[in-house]
């Protein structure tokens, strides 16, 4: 399998885990601020992780042209 189709299949589950989440908050199914904090979380974390997987696949960096290369006359190229 390809490392790209493993990303976009994990992407794929953590959207679905997302919209669960969300879900039990916005539903009411939560009587503890505990279970509250700890669904918090794990929405933060997830959230964290699929933006990480997006820089990942979009390759921002590059492909904005925010990533400069300051090599000088003086410095060898590889």
């Amino acid at each position: 399998m390809q490392l790209e189709t493993v990303i976009v299949k994990l992407n794929r589950n953590i959207n679905q885990r997302l919209e669960d989440l969300s879900l039990t908050v916005t539903s009411g199914a939560i009587d503890t601020m505990e279970k509250y904090n700890y669904i918090i979380g794990q929405i933060k974390a997830l959230e964290l992780v699929r933006q990480e997987l997006s820089n990942l696949l979009n390759d921002k960096e590059q492909k904005n042209g925010t990533v400069v290369d300051i090599k000088t006359k003086d410095t060898p190229t590889e």
